[in-house]
């Protein structure tokens, strides 16, 4: 819709029914000291061909034909064209929160099917309707069992996602929570040993994620286990919810609480939102959970409908009796989630996981046959891998970006004990050829 601005009859008009002489008038109940005495400092208007031409300008100068081996939360997936013409639906795209839910049996609907292909995933009973992105649905479930413990204490792999985690601690700052940290084992994966000697009866809830931020797959059944034998729950975080398709799920594992992001169920990365969080967890904790769930029913005809079964946040009860301040939830992006789950389907969903599971292998094989490099915490893992360069990092990324290729993410960024070391995501969309690209860029000889 192009902007159109009241013209100057217009303005007229609209004083002239609220009484007023001028627009100033308008402003005067402003006090003067506080209100800005000069033209804002703006460049002058453009007429709409120079600004497409402005922004054709700036579109230049993005980078092209590059390729990309980043992850660490964010990946580069196949998205079947159907998805974006199917969310484009005016009925979808157009859509606010519903206020009277049960009219909108439509988005009821797509939200009701995001909770079951969720808990299909996830082995878990039950399902929210979505929450902002990964980092948000961690720290609610944080919270989540901080209320059902009663317990404020929480053990929390260091190898949980680094952004999630600063989520986390900023909420717990204000909200009397501790987050203590537990390092890693050279396999990459949680202290276990460390756990046994400091876990206690004062312990919430054990925090990891499966596959962690290093591609490595937590020992999930033995953490479970730890964990309830203190009186304490297991959270697990999924930042790649495709490896889903492959591992066992959480659920059957023992986690109490399931939550995560489902970027790569048929999101873009989009150069880094929006997203959507998933939060699940087993129904006996059903009233605990933080946003909406939707449940289906029958009307007084006996015919299938949806209603928003639970909404226990701040704008529906009173505010002390809310599980979260989040008052939305990401209907569109969890739509597109559903989607992608529906037309995939059980088996294509494990197939994109093979197919994800057998390409980093062969990347880190290619990689293996040089002795520039390290293979870092060897064991099972998910579509990424941790690359150290004992010589130092800064040639290796000088070949990359000379060849056009961003080889992965810098974890000296975030982990001070892991200087020149590269986290690197290899999902289905490389080929082989793509993956043989990177290895000679990365290997000098």
């Amino acid at each position: 819709m192009r902007y159109l601005s009241n013209s100057a009859h217009d303005q007229e008009r609209m004083l002239k029914e609220m009484g007023l002489a001028s627009v100033e008038a308008l402003f005067s109940g402003i006090p003067e000291e506080i209100r800005l005495q000069k033209p804002l400092d703006l460049p002058a208007a453009l007429s709409e061909p120079e600004l497409l031409q402005r922004f054709s300008a700036y579109e230049k100068r993005n980078a092209h034909g590059i390729l990309s081996f980043l992850g660490g939360g964010v990946y580069y997936h196949h998205i079947p064209t159907v998805i974006d013409s199917l969310i484009s639906r005016a009925e979808f795209f157009t859509s606010y929160t519903p206020y009277q839910p049960e009219i909108a049996q439509g988005t009821l609907q797509a939200i009701y099917e995001f909770q079951t292909f969720m808990c299909q995933l996830t082995g878990m009973e039950v399902s929210n309707a979505s929450l902002y992105d990964g980092s948000t649905a961690l720290t609610e479930a944080v919270l989540m069992a901080s209320r059902l413990t009663r317990k404020s204490r929480f053990l929390v792999a260091s190898t949980l996602h680094p952004e999630y985690r600063a989520v986390a601690e900023t909420y717990s700052r204000s909200l009397g929570l501790r987050l203590e940290s537990v390092d890693f084992l050279e396999n990459g994966t949680i202290d276990r040993d460390r756990l046994e000697q400091i876990i206690g009866n004062d312990t919430a809830a054990i925090v990891v994620q499966c596959p962690n931020f290093f591609g490595s797959v937590e020992p999930l059944r033995e953490l479970a286990d730890l964990a309830h034998r203190a009186d304490a729950l297991l959270v697990v975080a999924v930042a790649e919810a495709l490896s889903m398709g492959i591992l066992q799920a959480p659920g059957p594992a023992g986690a109490d609480i399931v939550c995560g992001e489902v970027q790569s169920l048929g999101i873009p990365p989009s150069f880094g939102g929006p997203y959507a969080g998933f939060l699940t967890t087993r129904e006996k904790y059903l009233r605990n959970m933080p946003g909406r769930l939707v449940g289906q029913t029958v009307d007084a005809d006996g015919k299938r409908g949806f209603v928003l079964t639970l909404s226990t946040r701040e704008q529906h009860i009173r505010r002390e009796k809310a599980t979260s301040n989040i008052c939305t939830n990401q209907s569109l992006y969890a739509l597109m989630a559903a989607i992608y789950c529906s037309l995939l389907g059980k088996s294509g969903i494990r197939e994109v996981a093979v197919q994800n599971v057998a390409k980093t292998q062969y990347a880190l094989a290619q990689l293996r046959r040089s002795s520039e490099l390290e293979i870092l915490f060897e064991g099972p893992r998910f579509n990424e891998f941790v690359v150290r360069f004992p010589s130092g990092l800064a040639s290796a990324m000088a070949r990359c970006e000379a060849a056009g290729i961003v080889p992965g993410l810098s974890l000296q960024r975030y982990y001070s004990t892991l200087p020149d070391s590269l986290l690197i995501s290899v999902t289905e969309t490389k080929s082989r050829a793509d993956i043989d690209r990177l290895a000679e860029a990365l290997i000098s000889n």
